[in-house]
């Protein structure tokens, strides 16, 4: 968290740099380069730059959070350095009125820019993020599935894809409620990220339906990998006293001779497979 929060700062001190680089080459040009070809000469159009730059800044930042005051901050101290700038090459014969004007509608302007610059940012990241569990969501998935479909096919190593469905989640909405039910859903969604690696792919299809996308994964890796998510799952179900449990259907691939939407349907079938087989394990247990 320090370290975000150190990045974050970094990166408004490297804004703020850049504006005052801005208005330091504009000023010196205006000064250096005769009156009759300095007012043919203009670097104001660079000062969107900083604008674009905080505008995604403050989006991956702020994240929901549509109150931020980020761009508009940066946009007005735009402003000012612009108009500062005009006052200093012209000094002392520029008008403070003119000042005062100009940086009032070149304030608004940035930070209307700013703000809708922020909000397409913002949902252009949603549009690709379940809004529960902050995990990949389905067009996301596919995205990255043909990605990997594709270099898969170039290398000739193989992918796998889990498909991960939870037990029993419709009794425990109805015994315990939704807002458990929710709990359950960002539970599993850790075990996801804790058990998936950088490079891997955890992503919610919806309702109790997730999945995780493993590059560069064998059947064997696979088999390893789902013995230990269930053992996390159960342990974490346990502690809450969950009476859920998991249902998980793999699939191993090479190449794109199948299309994404086949790869998630194959491990759906499989995972239906896993928990028809569990239930007849279970009822054989209790005939007993």
């Amino acid at each position: 968290m320090e370290e975000r929060k150190v990045s974050y700062f970094g990166r408004i001190v490297f804004i703020a740099a850049e504006v005052f680089l801005i208005s330091f080459l504009d000023y010196s040009i205006a000064n250096a380069l005769p009156v009759e070809m300095a007012r043919y000469i203009s670097l104001d159009v660079l000062y969107c730059l900083p604008i674009i730059q905080t505008a995604r800044l403050t989006a991956l930042h702020a994240m929901r959070r549509y109150d931020t005051q980020t761009s508009t901050f940066v946009g007005v101290a735009i402003a000012l350095a612009w108009s500062a700038t005009e006052v200093l090459v012209s000094w002392p014969y520029f008008p403070m009125s003119a000042f005062a004007l100009n940086t009032f509608t070149r304030s608004v302007v940035f930070t209307v820019i700013g703000r809708v610059l922020v909000k397409l940012w913002r949902e252009r990241k949603y549009a690709y993020l379940d809004n529960l569990t902050g995990l990949a969501n389905r067009l996301d998935l596919l995205e990255k599935l043909e990605t990997e479909q594709g270099r898969s096919e170039r290398t000739g190593r193989p992918y796998s894809l889990l498909l991960i469905d939870i037990d029993r989640f419709k009794k425990l909405n109805d015994d315990f409620g939704h807002h458990v039910g929710d709990q359950a859903l960002k539970a599993m969604a850790g075990i996801l990220k804790a058990s998936s690696r950088q490079v891997d792919v955890p992503a919610r299809l919806g309702g109790d339906e997730f999945v995780l996308l493993l590059p560069e994964t064998d059947k064997l890796s696979c088999d390893t990998l789902v013995k230990r998510m269930e053992a996390s799952a159960q342990q974490a179900f346990a502690e809450h006293s969950w009476p859920i449990s998991l249902s998980i259907g793999m699939t191993t691939n090479i190449g794109k001779n199948i299309d994404a939407e086949t790869v998630i349907r194959l491990a759906d079938e499989n995972m239906y497979q896993a928990k028809k087989l569990k239930q007849q394990m279970m009822q054989g247990d209790s005939g007993r």
